[in-house]
């Protein structure tokens, strides 16, 4: 049979995915849909139409809720897992583990990191208050659009030393901490380039290289693909907080399969070469990729055709937070994007942390992920 696989519209959700498909002639036809479509499609819906998803850890709550994913221990042996989970550079596998399994492999690790214009920024801001000093005599844009404002809030949290309690009890986090955050992306957005709170991460980095009127950018997810090349972007470290904490919220893509599929050896074997050191060292970033595997992120010839992005945002990388696995999360993020924005434009700071925090209660409190409904 042919399976049908659905991944994003990038060169770094697709090629690589598209040129190992050819390994295997009539084994996978790969679909994609856009950013935002996965960052905020159901995958309950998508694995009703899919068998192979590239998938975000976040929406695994809503997917377990819906019965909608195997787990890996159901198609790949104990052994192959460990050995992934071991070469998997920060939390990128962890990500997808939940209710003590493994809903996905990660084909691909990304977190917010920085990015700079290298004419105009030349080292990368250490602190916050480095980079609201920058903004001061730069145009420094904060990333805003789509769910990006409230993933940029929860990375400055943990910057500022508080981790968001995201265990569906109490306060997300303190009013301290997140009246703090709050201000920190009132003072940037004061002075942004116009426009730039409407772009998502590719827009904002694809402006960046085109016009040069963005010279830094403090939280982006990192994107291989402008490392490098005519208009490269330099990447850099997130920056840190006062107690030299980096914060920043950990993305990347999973391969998952569908509950409602039983894959063959030969699909198996597909995905598993997949996540093979080898390959995540040489297809994955010869084809626009951005690997998952620590030793492809060590390597200096991939660092070097890459303007040494995995260098310069390793770090980040591993001190990354993970977003919680619950059922109504990402449309928590969703929500609780646009009461930032909303305050954020009226430079109330106390009232965008009464706003997340009221949004936290209402959709999350007390959630917790559901029994696994019985896999067919």
């Amino acid at each position: 049979m042919t399976y049908r696989g659905l991944t994003w519209d990038h060169p770094r959700g697709r090629a690589a995915l598209e040129r190992a498909a050819l390994a295997a002639p009539g084994l996978i036809e790969w679909d994609v849909h856009s950013l935002e479509g996965f960052e905020s499609s159901p995958i309950e819906d998508l694995a009703a139409r899919y068998d192979v998803l590239v998938i975000d850890h976040p929406h695994l709550g809503d997917a377990l809720a819906g019965g909608a994913l195997s787990p890996v221990e159901s198609w790949l042996g104990a052994a192959e897992i460990e050995r992934v989970s071991a070469d998997a550079v920060g939390p990128s596998l962890a990500s997808y583990e939940a209710h003590g399994k493994t809903w996905a492999l990660p084909l691909d690790a990304a977190s917010q990191v920085s990015a700079r214009l290298p004419e105009r920024v030349a080292e990368a801001p250490r602190t916050w208050d480095d980079v609201l000093r920058l903004a001061r005599r730069e145009p420094v844009a904060p990333n805003l659009a789509g769910p990006h404002a409230m993933l940029s809030y929860l990375s400055i949290c943990v910057a500022l030393g508080e981790e968001p309690a995201v265990d569906g009890a109490g306060e997300l986090v303190s009013e301290r901490v997140g009246v703090e955050a709050a201000q920190i992306l009132i003072e940037l957005s004061r002075t942004a380039p116009s426009g730039t709170a409407e772009l998502n991460p590719i827009q904002l980095l694809e402006r960046m290289r085109a016009e040069r009127d963005v010279a830094y950018v403090p939280l982006v997810y990192g994107y291989v693909n402008y490392a490098s090349g005519p208009g490269s972007i330099a990447f850099g470290d997130a920056p840190e907080g006062p107690g030299g904490r980096i914060g920043s919220v950990i993305g990347g893509t999973g391969l998952a399969i569908s509950a409602r599929t039983t894959p063959d050896p030969q699909l198996v074997a597909l995905l598993s070469w997949l996540m093979h050191p080898l390959t995540q060292a040489t297809l994955i970033p010869e084809h626009s990729g951005q690997p998952s595997n620590g030793a492809a992120w060590h390597n200096a010839e991939v660092n070097r055709a890459a303007g040494d992005f995995y260098t310069a945002t390793r770090r980040t990388l591993d001190e990354s937070w993970v977003r919680p696995r619950l059922p109504g999360f990402t449309a928590f993020q969703a929500t609780a994007s646009g009461l930032l924005r909303e305050h954020v434009a009226a430079a109330d700071a106390a009232g965008a942390w009464r706003a997340v925090q009221g949004e936290y209660a209402r959709t999350l409190a007390g959630v917790t992920i559901p029994p696994l409904q019985p896999q067919t």
